[in-house]
């Protein structure tokens, strides 16, 4: 916990001062000489009737003290809260080697119950866009709220040759950041236009976006699950770069073979790895996190992972609210005790 003001919390120091002030008032009530009708009335003048209750409110009242002068130095802590607004890119690869049935009853199918599974756990105001790569990138689905939407994007998949794990970030972020001029269509398999660098505007070739620091961007997030490497398209590091500078936090998921083997399936073979290593590195690069899953139990509770912490974000956030209110509270409680036990506040 850190604080806004530190340097008023020399103001703490009046507290030793009034536990001191206190004691002297028992003190001296004690010393005081009062002539009463009988011992037991006496004994209530000197403080011996109510016992350790008479310590409690003022107790409380120090403690109420305590927290309201911490309140005034207005202090943050970092702390989980939930997002009011967020938008998640499911990027999918559906390139041909995602027939392959080492993930049973294949990848493909695995990877669409896992994803679909995923969206119905999300809370409903959180959009969810579709991204299906292979040799090119498509958005199969726009972000939406509607999860009977998504569920038939995903459910619509075709299986592609080629894997361009580059063009499933691209367009991605091209999704999420429309008014970018994000230049998309190499990455679509639609005629592109010479001279034209990705990320700049299509009219003045200039950056229409400021960089931000990576993984600032709170309100959205990329998760990307493929089971090959890139075999065309834009480099997957360069489209992290992009992610990166837009403060997108990309989470990479690998299913597959990561050795390199050759996969057979309906008549015929071919040689598929996972590139992990490219993996991790979008992943660092975007402050996001890569993930293996190896069956499609793994794959499942991948998914389950990533609900749990796509919709709450850590972030300093000041606090003095909650020690105001417990101060309130305290003293509060403070004065009903003395009214209960003693008939008068002070």
């Amino acid at each position: 916990m850190s604080f806004e003001w530190p340097h008023l919390l020399w103001l703490q120091a009046a507290l030793p001062l009034l536990v001191l002030l206190y004691l002297w008032i028992l003190k001296r009530r004690r010393r005081s000489t009062v002539r009463l009708a009988s011992v037991q009335v006496a004994r209530l003048a000197m403080g011996k009737g109510p016992g350790w209750r008479r310590h409690v409110p003022p107790l409380l009242m120090l403690a109420a003290l305590a927290a309201l002068l911490l309140a005034v130095a207005r202090p943050t802590a970092t702390i989980t809260l939930p997002l009011a607004e967020r938008t998640i890119m499911l990027a999918m690869d559906v390139s041909g080697s995602m027939r392959a049935e080492d993930v049973k009853p294949n990848r493909l199918v695995a990877s669409q119950e896992a994803a679909k599974a995923f969206v119905k756990a999300l809370p409903r105001e959180v959009r969810v866009g579709v991204v299906s790569f292979a040799g090119t990138a498509a958005v199969v689905q726009a972000p939406t709220t509607s999860r009977d939407d998504v569920i038939a994007a995903i459910d619509r998949f075709q299986l592609q040759r080629g894997t361009a794990t580059g063009s499933g970030i691209i367009l991605s972020l091209a999704t999420l950041f429309p008014d970018h001029g994000i230049e998309i269509q190499h990455v679509t398999g639609q005629r592109n236009f010479p001279g034209k660098p990705i990320g700049k505007d299509s009219r003045d070739d200039k950056p229409r976006f400021t960089p931000v620091l990576p993984g600032s961007y709170a309100s959205a997030a990329i998760i990307m699950l493929t089971d090959g490497q890139r075999t065309t398209g834009p480099d997957p590091l360069d489209a992290a770069k992009m992610a990166a500078e837009r403060g997108v936090r990309v989470y990479t998921v690998g299913m597959g073979t990561t050795s390199g083997e050759i996969i057979g399936f309906e008549g015929w073979s071919m040689r598929v790895r996972l590139d992990e290593e490219t993996l991790k590195n979008i992943s660092v690069l975007t402050h996001g996190e890569y993930f293996y899953a190896g069956t499609a139990e793994d794959l499942k509770k991948v998914y389950e992972s990533l609900s749990s912490r796509m919709v709450v974000e850590r972030k300093e956030t000041e606090i003095t609210a909650i020690f105001a209110g417990l101060g309130a509270l305290l003293a509060v409680l403070a004065a009903g005790l003395s009214l209960w036990w003693f008939g008068r506040v002070a």
